[in-house]
């Protein structure tokens, strides 16, 4: 054993898979599980991107070939539209806009253009599970800038100043988050902004749930909207979740002109171009008229709102902050054990239902858990009939 571990990387050795992907495995082992673990939405992917591809099946000689490394020219264009819609701002589509094979495709490209060894990240904490393992497995290291649950999970620009160092190459941000479903302010996105521009810091926005706002609309500010930041910034979207198109595996980044020519390198070395097919599908998406984000967000709400009565009927095992956005519920607990994981290991075996150790998202997330609200409305429901029966209510 010993000699087959002296093969493998310090750096793989030293991580685990995300805890996500440990319960959800853990839970297919186990038969009529409930399960709140993974982010993947029951939304079938839209019947209008499905029929474009159908078309395409028998019309396209090309569909199963590769594309130029960054992408269908088509399809970068109407990626700088689609920003232009979002942002105002206008970007080129030679120059700014990189196609990936999903955001977490994208960060991994970034995180390999950016980071020496030693060099560090901030990221949000509690953040997203595998933006920290990405980090470390490029050879940086994660440095965790704690959220503020007293006032919602609210970011703490002036605690922001005393982590930058010179060592810091990026700061990572999602909003609405991941765990937690925050809706970050302008205000304090508006001065992280300048705060990394003054200290030469990249700003990499991660946008899967900008469309999942609910009565929050007003609220959402995308940082990559503001001229001045334009160098600063490096924006990515998914299509995964608004278009329900996760095993497409399919995205676009936004970025600097010079910082798009290394990550060309690092893309192609690894992936070569994301998968034509999700490419054209992606490219229905932004050009054909949407007619189902409205009926996927109330979809949400409504069981954001399932969610949250449910818990209140648990206050002496959980206690929440109501989500503004996105899909998940960051509740912390109450009840025995405290630790995250112990809890949900616990939790599956004895009531056959599973939740995501907070742990996995930072140390703030010690001593909290996930819940995902994506999943179909019976499945929320026998998830906490079980718990109550297990905890009493």
């Amino acid at each position: 054993m010993a000699e087959e571990d002296a093969r493998i990387s310090k750096t793989v050795s030293g991580i685990a898979v995300s805890e996500i992907k440990e319960m959800a495995m853990r839970a297919a082992k186990i038969e009529d599980v409930a399960s709140l673990t993974w982010g993947l939405p029951s939304f079938q992917t839209p019947e209008f991107i499905r029929q474009a591809i159908a078309r395409q099946l028998d019309s396209d000689p090309d569909l199963g070939k590769y594309t130029l490394p960054d992408g269908l020219p088509a399809f970068r264009e109407a990626a700088a539209e689609a920003h232009k819609r979002a942002t105002g701002l206008v970007v080129e589509p030679d120059r700014n806009v990189m196609i990936s094979a999903g955001n977490m495709q994208g960060l991994n490209a970034l995180f390999h253009v950016l980071l020496n060894p030693g060099d560090e990240i901030i990221v949000a904490d509690p953040g997203f599970a595998s933006h920290l393992h990405q980090i470390r497995l490029c050879g940086g290291r994660p440095v965790y800038w704690k959220l503020d649950e007293s006032r919602g999970w609210r970011l703490d620009p002036d605690a922001l100043s005393d982590l930058i160092s010179p060592s810091t190459k990026a700061i990572v941000l999602v909003s609405p988050s991941n765990p937690t479903g925050t809706i970050f302010p302008e205000r304090d996105l508006r001065r992280v902004g300048q705060m990394a521009r003054d200290r030469g810091v990249l700003i990499l926005l991660d946008d899967p749930y900008s469309h999942f706002c609910y009565e929050n609309r007003h609220r959402f500010f995308n940082l990559a909207a503001v001229p001045e930041l334009s160098d600063h910034v490096v924006y990515l979207f998914t299509f995964s979740k608004v278009y329900a198109m996760t095993g497409w595996r399919i995205g676009y980044m936004i970025m600097p002109e010079v910082l798009k020519k290394q990550v060309l390198k690092v893309h192609d070395a690894t992936i070569i171009c994301a998968p034509r097919v999700s490419q054209l599908a992606a490219l229905a998406a932004l050009t054909e008229e949407p007619d189902h984000v409205q009926g996927f967000e109330r979809i949400l709400a409504n069981r954001r709102t399932m969610i949250c009565e449910r818990l209140d009927r648990l206050p002496h095992v959980f206690q929440y902050v109501k989500p503004e956005g996105a899909y998940y519920v960051f509740p912390r607990i109450l009840a025995e054990p405290e630790d995250s994981f112990e809890f949900c290991v616990r939790l599956l075996d004895a009531a056959k239902v599973t939740l995501t150790p907070g742990r996995a998202f930072g140390p703030a997330g010690k001593h909290h858990v996930r819940m995902a609200y994506c999943v179909q409305e019976e499945t929320i429901e026998r998830a906490f009939d079980r718990m109550e029966k297990y905890f009493g209510n």
